[in-house]
């Protein structure tokens, strides 16, 4: 039976809950991916089959309102964001809980200036070895209320054994990511360790391996994604591949492909096990099985797609880039985004930026339906996903209300089933 945590109720929402108790009663092996499908009349929601909050991030909620609950009149810190969800810090800095960091890593509040009996909670994404340090020999231990994902330090293990067996470890990730971050800190403290971002880079590492790379290309390129002492004619002779556990699965997959083949073609067969680390894929199971979901959430098709998260959460905006390329696609924080049915406030992946778009809600009648792909970051809570689908319902005349739907879905699944 999976573990139950301890998250706030304003987190949580009856609607979402009771989707989601629908299909895992249905679907208890989490087998099939299909979306759930709420008919409010002139309007259908296509709700992905797995979206929300992840175990790793329930998990560190369950810590740091601990943490806020056991130490009354202490000061309380967070290294960064705990999770990629504007609502969710916000919510913890009402409650006296104060970042040291921003999430790229510019100190906001000196290390200096904290003290032994200060609480500092470490995010889901995990810290630096040196962070660590640095708070060890304030005399704060950083574990107490360690919050990282267990997923993330399934990845660091990996890396560690990978250093063990004599392979250089291949991030895939992003270098400015926290995560990331923390990752390379681990890994190269085991092994010589780069960072690579996109099939590019990868493409680049095969070709400088097979020579048709110079040295200084590859420093021009890298410089800044090596561990210290890296030399890339030493150690990219035997080399495995783990990433940053949010980015997309199919790419991570494609890269460790792309460089086993390279390895293959300038070794040999006979060779090959020497050379390329034959590693499991590392990325956590929500993002594999959010993304698995979008995919078929894709192929039951809509008139656009809705997706729900912090605008910064890596894996949310896989999820948008996802949707993107078949329907139009709105990545809103919140509610509080969709301004009204003629304009909508979103973040755009290509800008980098939040923009305003007009006209974003089709008109729709009974007779014919808008029919809306609704899907979630794994930092997003419930209750937002609510949110944002009462706010559209609610713009659409005619439409019924949230348990009226999920009435009607129940009775829908249920017949097919033919379960009494």
């Amino acid at each position: 039976m999976a573990r139950a945590f301890k998250v706030p109720n304003f987190y949580r929402s009856d609607t979402i809950a009771q989707i989601k108790l629908l299909r895992r009663t249905h679907d208890p092996k989490r087998r099939d991916f299909s979306p759930s499908e709420l008919n409010f009349g002139p309007l259908v929601l296509r709700v992905a089959r797995h979206f929300g909050f992840c175990f790793g991030v329930e998990n560190a909620i369950e810590i740091a309102y601990r943490a806020v609950e056991e130490n009354p009149g202490k000061r309380i810190f967070l290294l960064s964001e705990m999770i990629h969800n504007p609502d969710v810090n916000a919510d913890l800095e009402q409650r006296g809980v104060k970042f040291l960091m921003s999430p790229d890593g510019t100190e906001q509040i000196p290390f200096d200036s904290l003290k032994p009996d200060d609480i500092v909670i470490v995010p889901a994404f995990g810290t630096t070895v040196q962070l660590q340090g640095r708070l060890s020999a304030i005399g704060i231990d950083p574990y107490y209320y360690d919050t990282t994902c267990p997923f993330v330090e399934k990845v660091w293990r990996r890396a560690e054994e990978l250093g063990r067996d004599g392979f250089t470890v291949v991030v895939h990730g992003k270098r400015t990511h926290e995560e990331t971050r923390a990752t390379f800190s681990h890994s190269e403290c085991a092994a010589p360790t780069l960072v690579i971002l996109d099939m590019s880079d990868a493409i680049f590492l095969v070709d400088y391996i097979s020579g048709t790379r110079s040295t200084a290309e590859f420093w021009d390129r890298f410089a800044n994604g090596v561990s210290d002492g890296f030399d890339p004619q030493i150690h990219l002779k035997r080399i495995g591949v783990v990433n940053q556990t949010t980015m997309l699965a199919t790419e991570t997959h494609a890269i460790a492909e792309t460089i086993r083949s390279g390895m293959l073609k300038k070794y040999g067969a006979e060779l090959l096990k020497e050379h390329f680390a034959d590693t499991r894929d590392t990325l956590c199971y929500a993002t594999n099985e959010n993304q698995n979901s979008t995919k078929d959430l894709i192929k039951a098709g809509a008139d656009m797609a809705v997706v729900v998260g912090g605008y910064n959460s890596s894996n949310t905006s896989h999820l948008v880039e996802l949707c993107e390329e078949s329907m139009p696609t709105f990545y809103v924080k919140n509610a509080g985004e969709i301004i009204n049915e003629h304009r909508i406030r979103h973040f755009d992946l290509q800008a980098k930026d939040v923009i305003e778009t007009e006209g974003w809600l089709p008109p729709a009648t009974t007779e014919n339906p808008l029919i809306v792909a609704i899907t979630s970051g794994a930092s997003c809570p419930d209750r937002t996903v609510d949110d944002v689908i009462t706010r559209i319902a609610e713009l659409i005349p005619g439409c019924l209300n949230s348990s009226v739907a999920v009435e009607n879905y129940r009775s829908r699944l249920e017949s097919t089933l033919s379960i009494p």
